[in-house]
């Protein structure tokens, strides 16, 4: 079977209805598979009956409990390359969190740490991708607890020497558990190396290095050039501070004059000097009032008529508006506290303002990955990577089956696709495709026929060996509902007061009717 082409339908945009009427039949010829229970490669794979009891247990209760353990690599999306001796460490620094349950519960289902033993004690070392591995190119990564339960680690200490001629790479995280046992290698998004920032005048033919609406962004601040003295705008206990160790990431969205604080009407396009722009906390959602944004120059005097593109690391000036000329007010640093600072015109140019260093502010893009899976069901010490990730589905087919593909990256042949608790026949495709066949809806109840409402099931997938892969997205089976023509002078239809009839007419509308499918994320 071909791949499908590249047109996938977004989550958000559910395709059109498809219909699902009938039950398939236990006399078809059934999927085969291998005597492992690994998909051959082009056909259709089911786990044995009794595997799939076992599992079908487990896979309820992990999504019953929300035991999931996530993994997630923030990092900026380009790199400064390092020259001779010097070492021009990565800005913002690579960050891990580990959020999530799961880490807090041991592989055996149902057993928790002891009393007094404290959470999983988690090791982690990143580096370089087609680094050697060794001590001086890797760092260790000690996870401390956060207040919102997270683990969180940074690497501060990562650089690319001019000895690597790479034009893009990637960060490699190692994480190792208590008493040894490998977790996993995780992988980030590709960064590309640069040699330093330009100080020319931003191309949008250049696209790497610019920034468009909805993009993600860091912001820091670095007095006199000193790294020690970087802080980074980050939210803490709901407040916006300046942090010398984390980092959030920001949503930078185009506004516009008649936007309301948190309101965001689509706008496309690349972010340029001058644009009125809203930043947007990526986990609490808190917003910083509109600014424009101004471009700096190393003596703070930001130029208030330049409308060039908005470029990775040339540094930037932020103020939330203001008088004409080039007074105004601006987003400024007061040790960790993040507070405004009221410029004054500068006296020789007009559509210049006389600012510190603490008003300066480097805007960078910024990439993250997040990896979610549970160890609860798993049977084996194997690594729980490559952890597949599921970007969109599409769905296709009709009359008595519909099919489902998931595009995405990190599949293999032993992994399966289940809808909430009910496992799909599934075909492996590519390391990018899996088309399963979508469950009749009576598989999740004897009494569907007399359901209202819509029946929403999580979309997951099990490796062979029971590890368990959630993800965000969701199946939706909508009972369709169609007024009966009514022929010319025929009764009119039952009414509430005869419940008999009515329960009945239900009855038979159910019957005929189309379950719709729709995917939601």
């Amino acid at each position: 079977m071909d791949p499908v082409g590249a047109a996938a339908c977004s989550p958000a945009e559910p395709p059109g209805p498809l219909t699902h009427l009938n039950l398939r039949d236990n006399s078809e010829a059934r999927p085969q598979s291998g005597a492992d229970g690994r998909g051959l490669a082009g056909s259709w794979s089911r786990a044995s009956p009794e595997r799939t009891t076992v599992l079908r247990e487990g896979v309820r209760r992990c999504l019953q409990l929300q035991c999931q353990q996530t993994v997630r690599i923030l990092h900026a999306k380009v790199a400064q390359k390092s020259y001779g001796n010097e070492k021009r460490f990565f800005c913002p620094p690579p960050c891990v969190y580990l959020a999530g349950p799961g880490w807090r519960v041991k592989p055996v289902p149902g057993q928790a740490h002891p009393a007094g033993e404290p959470g999983p004690t988690v090791c982690g070392y990143m580096g370089l991708d087609g680094a050697s591995g060794s001590a001086a190119e890797t760092q260790k990564l000690n996870f401390e607890e956060q207040p919102d339960s997270r683990e969180f680690s940074c690497a501060k200490t990562l650089y690319i020497s001019d000895a690597d001629k790479r034009k893009h790479f990637r960060l490699v995280l190692r994480l190792v558990l208590r008493g040894g046992q490998e977790l996993g290698t995780f992988h980030s998004r590709l960064i590309k190396v640069i040699s330093k920032p330009s100080q020319k005048k931003q191309s949008l033919k250049n696209t790497d290095l610019c920034i468009s609406s909805g993009s993600k962004v860091s912001l820091f601040n670095r007095l006199r050039s000193q790294t020690v003295s970087t802080r980074y705008l980050s939210v803490e206990d709901g407040a916006f501070v300046a942090s010398a160790r984390q980092w959030a990431a920001f949503t930078l969205h185009l506004a516009d004059d008649h936007s309301s604080q948190g309101d965001f009407p689509p706008r496309e396009g690349y972010v340029r000097y001058g644009s009125l722009v809203q930043l947007v906390c990526t986990v609490t959602g808190i917003t910083l009032p509109p600014m424009i944004i101004r471009k700096g120059r190393p003596n703070g005097a930001p130029l208030l008529d330049v409308g060039e593109p908005l470029s990775q690391l040339p540094k930037c000036l932020q103020f939330p508006g203001g008088p004409p000329g080039g007074g105004g007010t601006y987003l400024c640093l007061a040790t960790e506290k993040v507070v405004q600072f009221q410029a004054s015109p500068c006296p020789k140019e007009a559509n210049r303002a006389l600012l510190n260093d603490s008003s300066c502010w480097t805007i960078i893009g910024t990439e993250s990955v997040e990896f979610s899976f549970s160890t609860s069901l798993l049977c084996t010490r194997e690594p729980v990577t490559p952890v597949p990730l599921i970007s969109t589905l599409e769905l296709s087919g009709g009359g008595d089956v519909a099919t489902l593909e998931l595009h995405g990256e990190n599949f293999h042949a032993g992994l399966k696709v289940w809808f909430g608790d009910v496992e799909a026949e599934t075909m492996y495709r590519s390391p990018r495709s899996l088309v399963c066949v979508v469950p009749v809806v009576a598989a999740f109840g004897s009494d569907w026929r007399w359901l209202r409402t819509p029946i929403t099931v999580a979309v997951s997938l099990v490796r062979a060996d029971g590890l368990f892969y959630p993800s965000a997205f969701s199946f939706t089976y909508t009972p369709e509902y169609s007024a009966r023509p009514v022929p010319p002078g025929a009764p009119p239809p039952a009414t509430d007061a005869d419940a008999d009839a009515l329960l009945e007419s239900i009855h038979r509308e159910f019957t005929r009717t189309n379950f719709h499918l729709f995917i939601q994320t």
